[in-house]
């Protein structure tokens, strides 16, 4: 979503600063076109419907019955080599245990979303555009391969988690779009992480990465921005970004129509033809589509006839404007505008993939109400607890004769994430409002001011420990940064970074944690 003029300096303002250190992206893979199965998928469905899938995205599971190709890339910071992550089966999901298996000890960002229609229309590290890119050469980063698990039909998989600076583009397709074409797209999304930066985007935008005026784009956005337009509540909203606007109804700005909607598994809907578009979401669990426009074209100047160009962005707008946040776990794009019957039978089939949160894992261990003590997994160190003292967080050796007082400092609440309620916060349990928070990649306990920028700095992400033991928690806002003991001061640390405490020698062990009981 872009805006001229004025609006230019507001929308930087609403940029937030980028994530983890970029790296670029490697060659795409050729994938062979897949053909109708016994077990239809959604873009099965789409095709039966006389709208074939001209882009087909996920990092979780086949989009076609017969599909058995690569779903993702992924790149390890130990020596830059990548791997493809497939499937378990033709037509199935994703084989996570590949990426952890080669991801061990190490962390790993997805390089190239793979096409799953056969046309190429590949997905890998969005380039600069009229805003630049927050890695070095303008380039936007890449997403932590680890930092949106999640469980499809049991089996264990990941999304796509996008931090502010995070971005994926393809500038040169083939099917998609252009001019008043019509298309349909769909994309699901964790519900609950969002904010209020531009733009959280999945569709149709410019072939240069630059704002080339109203109707240039069309995508699903995501977000609660209220700029450009909003609906009833305070968001999150799913909006169409057709550029210079983020529309809900037939009006720019408030639409009444429009509800906020964040379930923890969202599909959301944008599709168009000449003068008619709408916007459709529901719940990916369970349930049905609802409708929430469906009309003619916006009644501002510019998107009628509509000017779409082709491109395919993920996480950003349509001039690269980087300072959004969310998750993706599936999208695709249509020839032809979709029948709602089609639309509904593809919802069904979301539904039955099975989306839920993870069980067992780092989620079951971290149960927000619960009070814990995080003990280190290092050789050196296995009797040395995550405490605080006098606002800085340590880590100290913990025993039944230690003082109360320290016990407590030792015990850690563990609350919903406050930037991202699928992550978690930790809470001082002898300072009440006091979280585990990092500033300057040092760790602290702070009280909560209740800025977005707190919330974010003192939300972490659990995934399974990087050395196998217990659990690993990752920055929600640098998420290739880990919770890491170094010389006893903890610290957000990359693998091989640039500070001291980045180093590579036991980075795995400083970064894993046992969770056990509470000291206090």
């Amino acid at each position: 979503m872009i805006v001229r003029s004025g609006f230019r300096q507001l929308k930087k303002a609403l940029l937030s600063a980028g994530a983890a250190v970029a790296l670029a992206a490697g060659l795409l893979a050729g994938i062979s076109t897949p053909t109708q199965a016994a077990t239809s998928q959604a873009c099965d469905i789409y095709a039966s419907g006389g709208t074939p899938c001209v882009a087909a995205h996920s990092t979780t599971r086949a989009l076609y019955g017969s599909y058995n190709g690569a779903l993702y890339q992924v790149r390890r910071a130990s020596d830059n080599t990548t791997r493809d992550i497939g499937l378990l089966s033709a037509g199935g999901y994703a084989n996570a245990a590949t990426q952890d298996s080669f991801c061990a000890g190490t962390t790993c960002l997805i390089t190239i979303i793979y096409d799953q229609s056969g046309r190429g229309n590949h997905l890998t590290q969005a380039p600069p555009g009229g805003f630049q890119g927050p890695a070095p050469g303008g380039y936007d980063n890449l997403a932590n391969a680890t930092a949106a698990p999640t469980m499809i039909n049991g089996h264990k998989a990941y999304g796509v988690f996008v931090a502010p600076g995070t971005g994926y583009r393809n500038n040169n397709t083939n099917g998609i779009a252009r001019g008043d074409q019509p298309e349909g797209m769909y994309a699901v999304f964790d519900g609950t992480h969002y904010n209020g930066g531009c733009c959280f985007d999945y569709g149709n935008a410019e072939t240069n990465s630059r704002d080339n005026g109203n109707g240039t784009m069309e995508a699903i956005y995501f977000g609660n921005i209220k700029v450009w337009g909003y609906g009833t509540g305070n968001g999150p909203w799913v909006m169409a970004d057709l550029e210079n606007g983020l529309f809900s109804g037939v009006n720019a700005g408030y639409n009444s129509n429009d509800p906020s909607v964040n379930y923890r598994y969202l599909t959301a809907i944008i599709k168009g033809e000449p003068n008619h578009w709408a916007i459709r979401a529901g719940n990916a669990q369970s349930g049905n589509l609802s409708t929430f426009y469906n009309g003619p074209r916006p009644n501002v100047a510019g998107y009628n006839p509509m000017k779409k160009e082709g491109a395919i962005i993920l996480g950003i707008g349509g001039d690269n404007s980087h300072g959004s946040a969310g998750t993706f776990y599936e999208g695709v794009m249509t020839s032809g505008y979709p029948s709602d019957a089609t639309e509904n039978a593809v919802q069904a089939n979301i539904v039955a993939a099975g989306y839920t949160t993870s069980t067992g894992g780092p989620g079951g261990t971290l149960t927000p109400g619960s009070s814990i003590s995080l003990r280190a997994t290092t050789a050196c160190c296995t009797g040395r607890y995550i405490r605080h003292q006098n606002g800085q967080v340590i880590t100290s050796v913990i025993t039944s004769s230690s003082s109360s007082g320290d016990k407590g400092d030792a015990t850690w609440v563990v609350r919903n994430g406050l930037a991202n309620s699928s992550c978690v916060s930790l809470e001082s349990k002898n300072y009440p409002g006091d979280f585990l928070r990092h500033q300057n990649y040092q760790l602290y306990r702070q009280h909560n001011d209740g800025s977005s920028l707190f919330a974010s700095d003192a939300t972490f992400c659990p995934q399974s420990g990087q050395n196998g033991q217990g659990v690993s928690l990752a920055s929600y806002n640098f998420p290739d940064r880990y919770i890491r003991h170094y010389s006893n001061t903890l610290y957000i640390a990359s693998n091989g970074g640039s500070h001291t405490f980045d180093s590579s020698s036991l980075w795995a062990d400083d970064v894993s944690w046992v969770v056990d009981q509470p000291w206090a």
